[in-house]
């Protein structure tokens, strides 16, 4: 049986379609809709082949991004954090709460900008939390309260324009990165081991990362940006994760972990992957 991600949130790929919330978003790159629910439905079945028990609801009507039921909140040690998304995302938030409530779940809301689970990443005691583009630095204190544990706060690299400069998504008129959610550059494997891509994190969040008494993988640049590897699903035993990472992947095998890897091409159209897809409840 699973020792983590017991228990896991979908919705569904109904209303998925790409607005440019993020690097990987464009709007002439739409997803095929029947490829995308095939997918989505591949990924679920992982899941429960895995151990996982998934929780399946609706995706919320007419929400491009409701697929992605990670950034609807964190739901951890018996108390559940909502979120609060970018502007073009704010139509999920009243589903999302409604859904978590409908659980059983006591929803607090969040004081500040944050990205959920996406952004949030719970390892043993310690709680792995970005910063600057989706969750405000703020919502760390906040988090080490509510959860009482030792947070992490991180930083990863930001998207270059040409000129060198740190680029503001026109819709979202918040700083963007490659790395906007902390899930895409980290992985939480068992309570006691994370894979990480250090080139991903500025310099003072390398050190950091590195000081912990925790085990580490290394990932490469390329892996993580170019194909999801971060973005995965760990059972502890078994783990979900991109068909395209061969390096990460033989060290996952080498280690004794199982993997599972489905193919994805649309589902990353909208900017994120396997973990992007489900939010763990227990």
């Amino acid at each position: 049986m699973p020792s983590i991600n017991k228990k896991v949130l979908m919705s569904g790929a109904e209303f998925f379609s790409v607005v440019e919330l993020n690097p990987y978003s464009k709007l002439d790159n739409q997803p095929i809709k029947e490829r995308a629910v095939n997918e989505f439905n591949s990924v679920r079945e992982a899941f429960e082949q895995s151990g996982i028990e998934v929780i399946k609801v609706d995706a919320p009507k007419n929400c491009q991004d409701g697929i992605y039921t990670a950034n609807w909140g964190l739901s951890w040690r018996g108390k559940t954090v909502h979120s609060s998304l970018p502007n073009l995302r704010q139509a999920e938030q009243p589903y999302a709460r409604q859904v978590l409530e409908s659980l059983g779940k006591e929803v607090i809301m969040p004081p500040f900008r944050f990205s959920g689970q996406g952004d949030a990443l719970p390892c043993g005691n310690y709680l792995f939390v970005g910063s600057h583009y989706r969750t405000d630095p703020r919502m760390h204190e906040f988090l080490s309260s509510v959860f009482n544990c030792e947070v992490i706060g991180v930083r990863t690299i930001p998207e270059l324009d040409d000129n060198n400069q740190p680029v503001i998504n026109s819709v979202t008129g918040w700083p963007d990165s490659f790395f906007y959610d902390l899930d895409l550059a980290l992985s939480v494997l068992t309570p006691n081991l994370i894979a990480w891509c250090p080139e991903a994190f500025d310099e003072t969040s390398q050190a950091k990362i590195a000081a912990l008494p925790i085990d580490k993988i290394e990932v490469s640049i390329q892996e993580a940006r170019d194909d999801f590897a971060c973005n995965l699903v760990s059972t502890g035993e078994t783990i979900i994760m991109s068909d395209r990472a061969p390096n990460y992947q033989a060290e996952l095998e080498r280690r004794g972990f199982k993997t599972i890897t489905p193919h994805i091409t649309e589902l990353s159209k909208g900017g994120g992957y396997i973990r992007c897809c489900s939010l763990t409840l227990d």
